[in-house]
């Protein structure tokens, strides 16, 4: 069913197992879509559009500070012994080479540029050679270890540069260490996205790399009916990536919650600012929990940009610059060619 991936491991049976049977997804949707046929919606509003600002009038504010939250684990990084002997010195000629730079931040990673130091999981490993990646790209050098170590991260990186890979992965390994999802529960992982071509271009790298791990995803976006995107979020996913404008007509509908999140990415985040999502976008972030993990991408860093991470970061993210310093375009990087 388009919009929905559920991948099937069988060392991981009973995980999921509030969950209802899988096996005839699509039976499943024709029995429960009926209500929902020909719902659409646009999921865009373009920021000429007034009523742009009525989106998410209907959200019901969250008082956080009122609310019991469960602790969760977020740092899952251990580093390899050889990355602990780099020097100073080393790690700067790391950076340098791969043109990595550490804006903003304390306490960064040292650059790791070999997939078999990053300290993946086996299943993540073996997902990378799978798909022929035997190296890192410059974004993954050094985004890998800042997001499997729980922090902030703000990454300046083209198109093209294995971004998408960058905060993928490390949100593979935060979902397999978080509480099983139970039935009703929203996403443990939001990624939110201007247009539907690039959340789809997110969806098809999750799909790609989750065939060793029992781990669903969908998308949400408009131009296409609601009726998938419904169900497939009714039986429960670990991972959604949506244009905001959907999104809260999801949320406004009850179809799905933001209480699970504690993985927020804003891939693109400039540009979603430029089409006038900056109030959506908010109004999305404020129902989910302060202590999250909060990874933003964007390809330049007006003020505006700016602004919108110190609002959503609520630890002092690591900002980290991959290519030149004023990077406006994008050459595409060939993962797996970066020496190691």
């Amino acid at each position: 069913m388009r919009g929905f991936n559920y991948n099937n491991n069988s060392n991981n049976n009973n995980r999921y197992s509030a969950y209802p049977d899988y096996n005839n997804s699509y039976g499943n949707y024709q029995a429960y879509g009926q209500q929902y046929r020909a719902n659409y919606g646009t999921g865009y509003v373009p920021n000429y559009n007034n009523n742009s600002n009525n989106y998410g009038k209907n959200l019901a504010p969250i008082d956080w500070k009122t609310i019991n939250l469960v602790p969760f684990e977020k740092n899952f990084y251990k580093e390899h012994e050889d990355i602990s002997k780099l020097s100073t010195k080393e790690v700067k000629e790391i950076r340098d080479k791969h043109k990595i730079t550490i804006l903003e931040g304390e306490n960064v990673p040292k650059p790791v540029v070999s997939i078999n130091k990053i300290g993946f999981p086996d299943y993540v490993i073996k997902s990378l050679k799978n798909n022929n990646i035997v190296a890192p790209t410059p974004i993954q050098i050094q985004g890998w270890p800042i997001a499997l170590s729980g922090k902030d991260m703000i990454g300046k990186a083209e198109t093209g540069s294995g971004k998408t890979l960058a905060f993928i992965l490390p949100a593979f390994v935060h979902i397999l260490a978080q509480p099983n999802l139970k039935y009703g529960d929203g996403p443990i992982v939001l990624v939110l996205a201007p247009t539907r071509e690039l959340a789809e271009q997110i969806r098809q790298e999750c799909i790609k790399f989750s065939t060793e791990s029992k781990i669903r995803n969908t998308c949400a976006y408009g131009g296409v009916p609601k009726s998938g995107q419904i169900y497939a979020l009714k039986q429960g996913v670990h991972i959604l990536i949506a244009c905001p404008g959907r999104l809260i007509d999801l949320l406004e509908q009850n179809v799905t919650n933001l209480m699970r999140v504690t993985y927020l990415v804003l891939d693109e985040a400039d540009k979603m600012l430029d089409m006038g999502f900056e109030l959506q976008i908010r109004k999305i972030v404020d129902q989910i929990r302060p202590d999250r993990q909060t990874l933003m991408w964007s390809a330049t860093w007006p003020k505006e940009v700016q602004a919108l991470a110190k609002d959503l970061c609520k630890e002092q993210p690591i900002q980290v610059n991959v290519g030149s310093l004023t990077l406006t375009a994008c050459r595409s990087i060939k993962q797996g060619n970066i020496s190691s």
